[in-house]
């Protein structure tokens, strides 16, 4: 029989499924990407925060993962207006997010963030708290330049993100988000180039995700049992893009199956562009192989909705909409289960709504002027 289904039906009949994550119900497979926006005076979201969200949640983003957010570790971050998830004002700040949301018929998950290595001392919020990580490296081939983290260090760490993730299901968000990917703290401890330790923390693979699961362990220990824990991870880093934790889909096993058994429910597999394959010999991305290899639902990501990847649009590069026949193809064989969108939902609020119509000539470009508003 001829498929007589037009693209734009097929795309509000593929992405408007509902999808159960853990305990969580989430009524579409559209994801807001989290996006560092530095709107946050003092760590607090206020007002413009709220509305930024809840108008994505009310164009049809069917799940929102908060921009990142600094644990309750003092060398966690790196500026005073990226918001933080600890203290009074700063979580009943992001109790009435999560509330607007939730009104405007989404869901949401905060990102819990820790910078590590990419902090330089002297930096807000706090400018006295060393730069630490696994070596006190920054990126591969380089010194040391920050504090290698002491048997203290790491357990203070774990008990920030546990506290995070506890405090995120007190104040009423839907799961968390926990940062593992794009070179920072988790992720220094996952990349051999900045992981040079001699304990258990350092080695071989599975040695180097001993960190990021006791951090998973412990969030999932302080939340319910319901309450859905998801790990963003990638293989690229801001300090080079080439750089890849594994180069076969058995390494890759290695990496996920300490982490999938510490309690993680979903992955969110980060890649600058979706449609690339991740390894020979097969068409699956790193979000498909994901799947394949745990089991877990997955969010893939990587320039939906542009054409070209995120750096050069950031560069300034404006971007024709790009087509997505391809991730419907990919959504409707179940590679994986959702997909996030970050700048094209960035420049135009009613990204999803417009899509969910058919609405496809009236997607906006990206315009890297979009990152200075909160539109």
């Amino acid at each position: 029989m001829t498929d007589t289904t037009t693209p734009a039906s097929r795309a509000a009949r593929v992405l408007s499924r509902p999808i159960t994550l853990n305990g969580l119900t989430v009524p579409n497979r559209i994801v807001m990407a989290p996006m560092t926006r530095m709107f946050s005076p003092g760590g607090v979201p206020g007002a413009d925060v709220r509305s930024y969200y809840a108008r994505r949640a009310a164009a049809g983003v069917g799940l929102i993962v908060t921009e990142g957010t600094y644990v309750g570790h003092e060398s966690a971050g790196n500026s005073s207006r990226v918001p933080r998830f600890h203290g009074e004002e700063q979580l009943a700040g992001w109790a009435k997010v999560a509330e607007d949301v939730h009104a405007a018929g989404g869901t949401i998950v905060p990102q819990l963030w820790h910078i590590g290595m990419v902090r330089e001392q002297g930096q807000d919020p706090f400018p006295d708290a060393p730069a630490m990580g696994p070596s006190g490296l920054v990126t591969a081939g380089a010194e040391p330049t920050g504090k290698a983290m002491t048997q203290a260090d790491l357990d203070d760490v774990v008990a920030a993100f546990a506290q995070a993730a506890a405090d995120a299901e007190r104040i009423g968000f839907d799961g968390v988000e926990i940062h593992g990917a794009h070179g920072y703290l988790l992720d220094q401890f996952l990349w051999a180039g900045t992981n040079r330790r001699t304990d258990a923390y350092g080695g071989d693979l599975v040695a180097r995700t001993k960190f990021s699961a006791e951090i998973v362990a412990a969030v999932r220990a302080a939340v319910s049992p319901e309450f859905p824990v998801i790990f963003r991870y990638s293989q690229w880093k801001q300090q080079d893009y080439t750089a890849r934790l594994a180069e076969t889909p058995e390494e890759l096993e290695a990496l996920l199956t300490p982490l999938a058994a510490a309690g993680v429910d979903v992955f969110h597999a980060s890649t600058r562009r979706y449609w690339l394959p991740e390894f020979d010999g097969s068409d699956l991305n790193l979000a498909g192989w994901t799947k394949k290899l745990t089991g877990k639902p997955v969010i893939t990501v990587g320039s939906v909705g542009l054409d070209g990847d995120f750096v050069n649009a950031f560069q300034g590069e404006g971007s024709p909409v790009k087509g997505i026949d391809n991730l419907l193809d990919r959504l409707e064989s179940d590679e994986f289960d959702m997909v996030a969108v970050g700048r094209a939902l960035l420049q135009d609020p009613e990204w999803a709504a417009k899509v969910l119509a058919d609405r496809f000539d009236q997607l906006q470009p990206y315009d890297a002027a979009a990152v200075k508003t909160l539109s």
